[in-house]
C-alpha cells in the first residue's frame, strides 16, 4: 500500500499493531450464496436491480478477476466459506473433511483473542465446534448448506440461538417466522443496534443464503420480475456440450437438460429477484452500521462465496471450471480506498483473510496461506494484486489455470480427457475454444504451457491428481486409495 493510502487509514481508523483494541477498525462482512460474480447493476447487468450493492460498489474497490478456489463435490459452499475463514486454499483444508480444525486459526478466532467482538447470523456450512471458535455472539443461525424459504405461505428455515456452551447438537432449532433474509438482517440490524456507545470493536459475518435455491419469488420486498423482459446470456446453450461428469448432479436435474429459452428466462426471473431481495435486506444492514456511527470506523467487505451458470454453456448449477460459477464478487470499502474502483488482478476470496488482518494491523495467523491485497486497495492499483495466476479444482474431474488473460480447463470423464483454453481477454463469456477443431502448433505449444504451469500450482496448493495418468476404471485422476479421506460431495449440498 503506498504512503499516502497507509497514513490515511492509520489517521482515520487508529489501526497498527500498536493500537489498543478500542481504537482498531470493525469489520461488517456481508457474503451471500451462489451469487454470479457479475449479476449486479453496477457491473453492466441491466436487467437485474440491486441498488445497495450498487452503493456499495461505488464507496469501495472491487476486484473483479476474483476466484474461489475450488471444492471436491457438488457443495462449494462449504470449503469457500472454510477458505475465508481460514485463509487457506481447499486440499489444504480438505484432510479435516470439512471440519474447521484448530490448527486453522479462523479470523475471527483471531480477533477475539485481539479482544474484538465477533458476531455472526446466517449460514455456518461446518461443524458446532468450529462456530464457537469463532465466535463470542450469534443469532438466527443456520447450520448446513441450503434450506427452503417459504412453502405453502409456511416459512421453514429452522434456525438456532448462540449456545455459549456450543451444545447446538442438544439444542432444538426454531422455525423462522420471517423469509430467511429478513431474520438474518433483523439480527444484524440488533446487533449494530446494541454497538451504539460500545467502544470494544467488532466483527460481523452476514452470512445470507440467498440467492441459492429454491428461488421463491418474494411478494413484499425486492423485485419481482417478467420473465418476457429478460435477456438470455449470450453464452446459453440449451445443454452442454459434452459430458463434463456433472449433469446428473443435484442442481442439473433441478431444471433438466435440455432447457429451451423461456424456461431459463423464468428461472432468471426467479434468481432475480433473490438477488433483489437479498439486496433489499443488505441495505438495511447499511442503514444500521450508518445510524450507529461507526460507518467512518469499519471495513465493510460484501462478497459471493461461488457463482451459479443459470443456462451459461447449457449448465444451470455451479459444478465447473467456467467463470460464472468459480468466480465471485468482491468489494472492500473503507476510510481511505479509492471510491468506484475496479482492480482487475488475479486473486482467491480467502486472500481476503489477510487482507483485513493488515488492514487492522494484526499479523495474520501462522497458518494463513493466502495473500494479502491491501497494497491492492490504492489509487490506480488496476490490475496490481499479488497474484499472476490462479488454479482452480472441481471434484477429481476438472482443473483449470487462469494466467495471462487466458484460461485452461482440463477434464478427465471416464478416462476421456477434453481440454479447453478461452481468451479471456477478448471471450469474457467463453465461448470460443482455441483447442477446438485443428488447433495450429502455437495454440497447442501454448496449451502445453498452461498444463505445465497448471502441474507446478497443483503440486503447491497440495492437489495429489496426477494429470498425466487418467484412469478409466475410476474416472478420476485420483487412486482407489487417495491419501485424504473425502467426504460426499452429494451429501454436503443438503
Amino acid at each position: 500500500m503506498d504512503k499516502k493510502t497507509l497514513l490515511t487509514l492509520s489517521a482515520l481508523a487508529l489501526v497498527g499493531v500498536g493500537a489498543s483494541a478500542q481504537q482498531r477498525m470493525n469489520v461488517l462482512f456481508i457474503l451471500t450464496d451462489d451469487f454470479q460474480n457479475n449479476a449486479i447493476r453496477a457491473l453492466g447487468r441491466e436487467d437485474v436491480h440491486t441498488p445497495n450493492i450498487d452503493y456499495i460498489y461505488s464507496q469501495g474497490t472491487a476486484f473483479t478477476n476474483c476466484y474461489t478456489n475450488g471444492a471436491i463435490g457438488g457443495a462449494l459452499s462449504m470449503p469457500s466459506r472454510a477458505m475465508i475463514m481460514t485463509g487457506r486454499g481447499v486440499f489444504e483444508i480438505a484432510q479435516d473433511g470439512w471440519v474447521i480444525a484448530p490448527r486453522h486459526t479462523m479470523l475471527p478466532e483471531q480477533l477475539r483473542k485481539e479482544g474484538y467482538r465477533t458476531f455472526e447470523t446466517g449460514k455456518w456450512h461446518s461443524d458446532f465446534e468450529s462456530f464457537n471458535r469463532a465466535f463470542s455472539e450469534a443469532e438466527n443461525i443456520y447450520f448446513g448448506g441450503m434450506h427452503r424459504y417459504e412453502d405453502g405461505g409456511h416459512v421453514t428455515p429452522l434456525l438456532m440461538h448462540y449456545d455459549p456452551k456450543g451444545d447446538y447438537k442438544n439444542q432444538k432449532p426454531f422455525v423462522g417466522p420471517k423469509f430467511s433474509s429478513e431474520m438474518y438482517a433483523d439480527a444484524a440490524v440488533d446487533f449494530l443496534t446494541r454497538s451504539v456507545g460500545d467502544t470494544t470493536p467488532f466483527f460481523a459475518y452476514v452470512a445470507f443464503t440467498s440467492p441459492h435455491d429454491p428461488r421463491n419469488r418474494h411478494p413484499w420486498y425486492g423485485t419481482l420480475y417478467d420473465p418476457d423482459t429478460i435477456k438470455l446470456p449470450v453464452n446459453y446453450r440449451p445443454q452442454h456440450a459434452f459430458d463434463n461428469g456433472e449433469l446428473q448432479v443435484r442442481d442439473e436435474v433441478v431444471v433438466p437438460a435440455p432447457r429451451d429459452k423461456a424456461t431459463v428466462r423464468k428461472e432468471l426471473a426467479d434468481y432475480y429477484g433473490m438477488i433483489s431481495e437479498v439486496d433489499a435486506q443488505i441495505g438495511r444492514v447499511i442503514d444500521a452500521l450508518e445510524k450507529s456511527g461507526k460507518l467512518e470506523h469499519t471495513i465493510v467487505v460484501f462478497a459471493g462465496d461461488n457463482g451459479l451458470a443459470m443456462g451459461q454453456h447449457g449448465l444451470m448449477g455451479k459444478q465447473s471450471l467456467y467463470d460464472h460459477s468459480i468466480k465471485v464478487p468482491l468489494v472492500v470499502w473503507a476510510p481511505g480506498i479509492p471510491k468506484g474502483e475496479r482492480n482487475e488482478g488475479l486473486c482467491y476470496l480467502y486472500d481476503i483473510n489477510p487482507t483485513l488482518s493488515e488492514l487492522l494491523g494484526i499479523p495474520p495467523a501462522e497458518s494463513v496461506t493466502g495473500r494479502s491485497l491491501a497494497a491492492a486497495l490504492k489509487k490506480g492499483a488496476k490490475g496490481e494484486t499479488p497474484r499472476d495466476r490462479v488454479w482452480l479444482a472441481y471434484s477429481s474431474i476438472h482443473r483449470a489455470l487462469v494466467m495471462d488473460g487466458r484460461k485452461y480447463i482440463v477434464y478427465n470423464v471416464k478416462g476421456k480427457i477434453t481440454e479447453q483454453l478461452f481468451d479471456l481477454r477478448n471471450d469474457p463469456w467463453e465461448m470460443t475454444n482455441l483447442l477446438a477443431g485443428t488447433p495450429s502448433k502455437r495454440v497447442h505449444k501454448l496449451a502445453e504451457r498452461y498444463r505445465a504451469a497448471l502441474k507446478e500450482e497443483m503440486k503447491r496448493g497440495n492437489d495429489f491428481c496426477d494429470l498425466d495418468r487418467p484412469t478409466a476404471d475410476h474416472g478420476s485422476w485420483w487412486e482407489k486409495d487417495e491419501k485424504i479421506s473425502w467426504t460426499d460431495g452429494v451429501n454436503l449440498i443438503k
